[in-house]
């Protein structure tokens, strides 16, 4: 069954009659435009028409691309920003690295400077860690008794005194700093050449001048040095510079001095292996007691005079006797001591003092034992000594 509008509504030509004249039409367009070029202007013209429509047209698509790489580029500009911030990590680790290596170079290049200024040999050591105990300043240094290090060995650095080693091990070594509170250093003005001693105080990081006077020349920007009569330390060594200097009224004054050594920046460190070589001090020189003998001789070159006192003789008339079994007469006695010739009498009342600590002196005794007691006169130089007999 064939369908068709009433004929009510039929109006104009049939559809295949217009296919059949659009089509033709169509063919005729394309053949003018490629052969003569005849519709370009048409088109640019069409074309300008219709752009603002495609453009419509295409909004929901260019919206809907516009939507996927907004969140796309979100994502990985993120992702760059991840990365160059890890860069950024990285290469701040580098450049601190870089600084720290530029550093060690440049402190090392001092050293080795210091190195060739310091008479005798040195040792380069590193700076492991502080000690344990948080009272004291001690540092533990890569460096022990293999390597050479003794105890005593002074420390340094390009610009001064670091400290002393005390305690050594076979592979570290402990330093005390001079700014300990049990550490002290022999140090001398530059300027005018004043000695003092100088004390660490703790963590104050300071050092202090004790029992300075009031008057010594001492000021404010003051350099010390090492004197070097300790025997430790070479003389000459760059040690603080003086701070601050306070006159007292009292019997000293105070001086604070700031340590012009690296005491907390520097890693690396000289240790001196030679210390300076002191000539030994001589031996104590011996007390000399005088001699028995010659205390004698002396005693008898001082004669004194001592007062007669009469004795009480024995029922044989004999003088008393001494303890060294024979007491010498006034003959005797005057013989001996200088000045006085042998054989002449001398007084009672004028005898000297015995020569030796176990004679008495006696009266003058009779003639008759006069020439007994002298004959012992050619002795009267050097007197020896009796020996002590038991009183009969």
């Amino acid at each position: 069954m064939e369908y068709s509008p009433p004929p009510l509504f039929k109006q104009g030509a049939s559809a295949r009659f217009k296919m059949m004249v659009f089509a033709a039409i169509s063919i005729a367009l394309l053949f003018a435009d490629s052969r003569m070029d005849a519709l370009s202007a048409v088109r640019k013209g069409v074309g300008f028409v219709l752009y603002p429509l495609q453009q419509a047209a295409l909004l929901p698509r260019d919206a809907v691309n516009g939507v996927g790489s907004y969140f796309s580029t979100l994502s990985s500009l993120q992702k760059q920003v991840n990365d160059l911030k890890q860069q950024q990590i990285a290469s701040s680790m580098q450049m601190q690295q870089a600084q720290l290596y530029q550093a060690e170079n440049n402190q090392l290049r001092k050293l080795l400077d210091a190195k060739e200024r310091v008479p005798g040999k040195s040792m380069l050591a590193e700076i492991l860690y502080d000690a344990r105990d948080v009272f004291t300043r001690k540092v533990i240094l890569n460096r022990g008794t293999q390597q050479g290090v003794q105890l005593g060995l002074p420390v340094i650095d390009n610009q001064g005194v670091v400290g002393q080693v005390t305690r050594v091990f076979p592979f570290t070594s402990e330093v005390t700093l001079l700014t300990d509170k049990e550490q002290a250093i022999p140090v001398q003005v530059l300027r005018s050449g004043l000695r003092s001693v100088a004390y660490g105080r703790g963590q104050s990081g300071t050092l202090d001048l004790r029992f300075m006077a009031p008057n010594a020349d001492v000021q404010v920007g003051d350099i010390l040095i090492t004197s070097g009569i300790d025997g430790v330390y070479p003389a000459g060594l760059a040690v603080a510079r003086v701070t601050q200097v306070e006159n007292s009224s009292g019997a000293f004054g105070r001086v604070v001095c700031q340590p012009l050594a690296g005491i907390e920046r520097n890693t690396q460190l000289l240790i001196l292996t030679s210390v300076p070589e002191i000539p030994p001090r001589p031996p104590e020189e011996e007390v000399v007691k005088p001699s028995k003998k010659k205390k004698d001789a002396k005693d008898a070159a001082q004669p004194a005079a001592t007062p007669a006192a009469p004795a009480a003789a024995p029922a044989g008339g004999a003088p008393a006797a001494a303890t060294s079994g024979a007491a010498p007469t006034a003959g005797a006695a005057a013989a001996a001591a200088p000045g006085v010739v042998p054989g002449a009498g001398a007084p009672a009342a004028q005898a000297p003092r015995a020569a030796t600590a176990g004679m008495t002196p006696t009266l003058s005794t009779p003639p008759a034992a006069a020439p007994r007691a002298a004959a012992p006169a050619p002795a009267a130089t050097a007197p020896a000594p009796a020996k002590k007999e038991p009183a009969r």
